[in-house]
């Protein structure tokens, strides 16, 4: 029998959001739809710019009543400036409680236990366990108090082969990283599979960046994705893809001979893609619908 396998996500962190008007709040800022969260129901989303530009992406889960945001620990200050930009008159309340959550995931193991759907969530841990909402091969996530007493494992070898397993893993499936595959204030989240992975609602109604969004996809102006790709050899992420003398896109994330890519749809259906030689193969994830 596989035990599950411990990943702590030390670069994430949690933002609580409260206050009656939480909700009315949210949904009029971010690309989901907040009715769904619920005690059993966690989402992923993303607050975009008037222009449709990605700048923030994160889970949201309900504990208590409150909300709870887990996203980039280094991207909060951001963050957090926005919402309360935003928050106006509000009777919301927005605060950092990094320091009284840790965030992790749980690896999915051979171990009996039936596999819930995406975004099913449960109060665990004095916190919350959800299916991670974008793909169920993702694991399960985990938000709970921080006790002294009972933390994730702190052996250092250990911890690195876990977080290895898990990047190659959220590489093998196309899931984009926040800081590696996606870039604030350029990357456009139907490029990045937001709609394919539960990110948007298109019938939730108006947000910042909606009708950027809706046109995209609507007028099917979509014409770069991101992609898993296999190589042999190692290529650094920013490489440049080539096709013949034609920029195709850039390399993103990596790992072990697969990596990330956006790539232009025309050029990776013509095929040859190379980088400094050495052959790009793409490959369409099995959630992807393109």
């Amino acid at each position: 029998m596989k035990i599950k396998v411990h990943v702590p996500l030390a670069e994430r962190g949690v933002i609580a959001i409260s206050g009656d008007s939480a909700r009315d709040f949210l949904q009029g800022l971010i690309t989901n739809d907040i009715r769904r969260v619920s005690p059993t129901c966690a989402i992923y989303a993303a607050l975009l710019t008037p222009q449709g530009k990605f700048l923030h992406d994160f889970f949201i889960v309900e504990h208590k009543e409150r909300l709870l945001l887990d996203c980039k620990r280094d991207r909060f200050p951001d963050l957090i400036k926005r919402l309360t930009l935003y928050r106006l008159r509000a009777r919301v309340e927005i605060a950092d409680e990094s320091d009284k959550w840790e965030v992790g995931v749980m690896l999915a193991g051979d171990d009996g236990s039936e596999t819930l759907p995406a975004g099913t969530a449960k109060t665990r841990f004095d916190g919350v366990s959800y299916v991670d909402p974008r793909h169920a091969g993702m694991g399960e996530r985990t938000i709970r108090l921080i006790d002294p007493d009972d933390t994730f494992p702190t052996d250092t070898d250990q911890l690195e082969k876990n977080r290895a397993a898990y990047d190659a893993l959220r590489i093998s499936l196309g899931i984009p990283d926040t800081d590696r595959d996606l870039i604030a204030d350029k990357s456009m989240p139907l490029e990045s599979g937001f709609d394919e992975l539960h990110g948007v609602d298109f019938e939730k109604g108006c947000y910042v960046g909606q009708e950027v969004t809706a046109r995209m996809k609507h007028r099917n102006l979509v014409k770069k994705r991101l992609f898993p790709i296999a190589f042999d050899g190692d290529i650094a992420a920013g490489a440049v893809v080539k096709c013949g003398d034609v920029d195709a896109g850039d390399v993103r994330s990596t790992t072990d001979g697969r990596g990330i890519a956006l790539l232009r749809l025309d050029l990776v259906e013509k095929g040859g893609l190379t980088v400094e030689g050495t052959a790009v193969t793409p490959e369409k994830p099995d959630w992807a619908e393109f």
